[in-house]
């Protein structure tokens, strides 16, 4: 029977990898890895406590009791700002795993193993992509290795993965994903997208007049985009675990329709009670900062991606100028104000609500998403012609994980 190995287990997308594969009557134990104790509460899931930057004759010790596994889900990463750094970081962690399984016996019996990585493969935080981003496009689009461009460790992790698959004559098979935007819920991470949106809802609710204007910029409003369910992430990891179609293939993973927020900010504002302004952006499509407000403005690499493609697709030095963030309220300096601070403590005193969902949002993160000048908009066609079907709703799912954020007390109370 299958026993699975999932790293980053409390993470968004780990613990989402957990709860699919705890509800997969066919797996027999799952061993969750982290620095931490925390584990969803199932009798077949069990703990290890692992620091992934450890050397691996350290990991191997932390190994040692675990039995063969036959699918390993690797949901970790961390972090830097430093792209060059967060190479080295996360390209040791995984080399270190993956020696260590070795070391351990791990891989004797082991059929899979699924690396989670995302849509910066295709350098949507650099600026404009060609759209849609698909997986099987130039490699001048798809591996975003110019002189002039960052390091990228999701392509660090990647060849790793492969060249030591290889090296060890392709005795299991692995697989990539690209999810976008990760919608969902795990207890005590407060890097999440939907905790940082809903407290920006919750905290205009209570200000003056309950309008809820939408920080970033016009185009980010009307442009279109992609997210991904951490739980169908999850559900395709499983599936591709067990498609051999899907053997030693990247995929990007989206919940499969495609939003923008003309749609989803009204549905919010129905959902926190709040009312939207007669006129959203006061300025038009001049960026200037909302009436009250200070704005904040940055601007990306000095190509956008699509610049690749440029002379291919017929615009040839159409793209010369960098992709821009631009909100017309500084999400940062916004929840410094002493009225938005004052609102949050109302709330989090009547509701009972976790300090630390406040003090850890991510208001930065928030503001890329909200004032980006761009669409990102992924094909889920490679994994469709495969067999792939599953769906998720986006607005679906923002409410279900409004409500859990609601459950364990990082949200107050939807209005509806």
């Amino acid at each position: 029977m299958p026993i699975a190995i999932v790293t980053g287990a409390t993470g968004i997308t780990g613990t989402a990898v957990v709860n699919a594969l705890a509800n997969a009557p066919e797996y027999t134990e799952i061993y969750t890895l982290s620095r931490s104790q925390k584990s969803p509460d199932h009798p077949k899931v069990k703990h290890a406590t692992l620091d992934l930057q450890s050397p691996a004759d350290e990991m191997v010790k932390s190994l040692s009791h675990i039995p063969p596994v036959t699918y390993i889900y690797f949901c970790a990463y961390l972090a830097d700002p430093d792209e060059e750094k967060a190479s080295q970081i996360n390209g040791s962690m995984l080399s270190n795993f993956l020696e260590a399984l070795t070391k351990s016996g791990q891989t004797r019996e082991l059929k899979h193993f699924s690396l989670t990585c995302g849509l910066k493969q295709y350098g949507v935080h650099q600026g404009q992509p060609k759209n849609p981003m698909l997986e099987d496009d130039d490699d001048s689009l798809f591996w975003l290795e110019q002189d002039d461009r960052p390091s990228n460790f999701y392509y660090t992790q990647q060849r790793i993965l492969e060249k030591y698959t290889a090296d060890h004559h392709n005795k299991w098979a692995w697989t990539v994903t690209y999810p976008q935007d990760v919608i969902g819920f795990a207890k005590a991470n407060f890097m999440n997208l939907a905790t940082t949106l809903g407290l920006y809802c919750a905290i205009s609710k209570e200000l003056e007049g309950s309008k809820l204007v939408f920080p970033g910029n016009k185009t980010n409003y009307l442009a279109f985009n992609n997210w991904t369910s951490a739980k169908l992430h999850a559900e395709f990891c499983l599936w591709a675990g067990k498609t051999p179609y899907a053997n030693n293939q990247r995929f990007n993973v989206v919940n499969g329709d495609t939003q923008s927020w003309q749609d989803l900010w009204p549905r919010l504002a129905a959902s926190f009670g709040c009312s939207i302004p007669e006129k959203m952006f006061p300025a038009g499509d001049e960026w200037n900062a909302y009436p009250g407000y200070e704005s904040y403005h940055m601007k990306l690499h000095a190509r956008p991606p699509i610049a690749e493609a440029a002379d291919r697709i017929g615009l040839k030095d159409e793209f010369k100028q960098s992709s821009e963030v631009f909100c017309q309220i500084d999400l940062e300096k916004w929840a410094k104000r002493p009225e938005v601070v004052k609102a949050w403590e109302a709330l989090r005193d009547k509701y009972g609500l976790d300090q630390a969902a406040w003090d850890g949002a991510t208001w930065g993160f928030l503001a890329f998403l909200l004032g980006r000048n761009y669409s990102c908009i992924a094909s889920m066609s490679k994994a469709r012609k495969l067999g792939w079907t599953g769906y998720a709703d986006t607005w679906d799912e923002f409410r279900r994980t409004f409500k859990e954020l609601e459950e364990n007390k990082m949200l107050p109370p939807l209005t509806v």
